[in-house]
């Protein structure tokens, strides 16, 4: 059934990085995302696994926290600022 899209291989190390830089919870980050009405902490968990892919809207909603462009997040070659403002 044709050629799976190629992923982000280090996305989940970097929303990680995100939330921790943060300094929020799973609970805290879903909240900061605006996204607790929607789904369960335990997605932020699947995200930060690399066991689910976010949506584009929860990509900008993390790059908009973490004042950064999705491309940071989506490039394996760009890295995080070495400190993230919240």
């Amino acid at each position: 059934m044709g050629n799976p899209r190629p992923k982000p291989e280090r996305l989940a190390e970097k929303l990680l990085s995100i939330r921790q830089a943060l300094g929020l919870s799973q609970t805290e980050m879903l909240r900061r995302l605006g996204l607790q009405e929607f789904m369960k902490h335990t997605r932020i968990s699947e995200y930060e696994l690399g066991i689910r892919e976010p949506s584009l809207m929860t990509l900008l909603q993390y790059a908009r926290a973490a004042r950064v462009s999705t491309d940071v997040l989506i490039d394996d070659e760009m890295d995080l600022p070495a400190r993230l403002r919240s």
